[in-house]
């Protein structure tokens, strides 16, 4: 059923359902190294190649048998995104978006979230800005694949060419979406982050909590919340009076 090319979404949504604690016990065993998990678990269930299915799993993690939840989830990044834009350009980090088109405007957010939420590691020296861990937005006559092949970072990122966005996983191209989407591609990251069950690279790590905590609504174990996380957390929460 995983393996057809087409194969019927119902029918792949109860099947994954039925088998959802032997598939997170799979996943989550400790038999599986992180540098492996993206392959094995994609060769396994090659439906979590589709970004519905991805999304229905990231459901049933969090919120098993709310049907309305990634309406919820969406929502809540809407008005994350609607604030965190007056955010940004109090923080001189973005200009007003004024003449910023969807598309243009999804992307100076993704550039600038990282240094909304900073996190004390800095990117590797090869991705540059710590936004690349998020989104790279390629030159017209760069192919993706070349770039992958250079990238030096194993998690899921976005990536656009001005007409389409691809979600990539490492050095591997795993689903394409249409470019009007791209203002919701942090929550496809999300949902490879837990589906695959992955761990945030440092360099993002406190944005990427941010949203767990905020948009997801999932708590930080007391461990995972760093003093870059409190300290983030706490100048947001000022800036929006809460």
């Amino acid at each position: 059923m995983y393996k057809k090319s087409k194969p019927n979404q119902e029918a792949v949504s109860q099947i994954l359902d039925l088998e959802f604690q032997a598939r997170r016990a799979f996943i989550d065993s400790d038999a599986l190294k992180e540098e492996e998990r993206p392959t094995k678990i994609l060769d396994a269930y090659p439906c979590f190649k589709d970004l519905r299915n991805v999304m229905g799993e990231l459901c049933r993690i969090l919120d098993k048998g709310n049907s309305k939840f990634i309406d919820g989830l969406k929502k809540r990044w809407e008005d994350f995104c609607a604030k965190v834009q007056f955010y940004a350009v109090w923080k001189k980090v973005m200009k007003p978006p004024m003449t910023l088109n969807g598309v243009e405007y999804a992307i100076a957010l993704f550039r600038a979230l990282p240094t909304l939420f900073p996190s004390p590691t800095a990117p590797p020296k090869k991705l540059g800005h710590a936004s690349e861990a998020l989104l790279h937005v390629l030159q017209p006559t760069v192919d993706p694949t070349i770039y992958l092949q250079k990238r030096s970072l194993s998690s899921p990122v976005l990536i656009f060419d001005g007409s389409n966005c691809l979600l990539a996983i490492g050095t591997t191209p795993i689903t394409t979406f249409a470019k009007e989407d791209l203002s919701e591609g942090l929550l496809y990251l999300m949902a490879y982050y837990y589906t695959l069950h992955l761990t945030y690279p440092k360099c993002v790590a406190t944005l990427l909590s941010v949203i767990q905590t905020e948009i997801l609504q999932d708590t930080l174990h007391e461990q995972d919340a760093t003093a870059s996380f409190k300290k983030a957390m706490a100048e947001w929460k000022d800036f929006i009076g809460k």
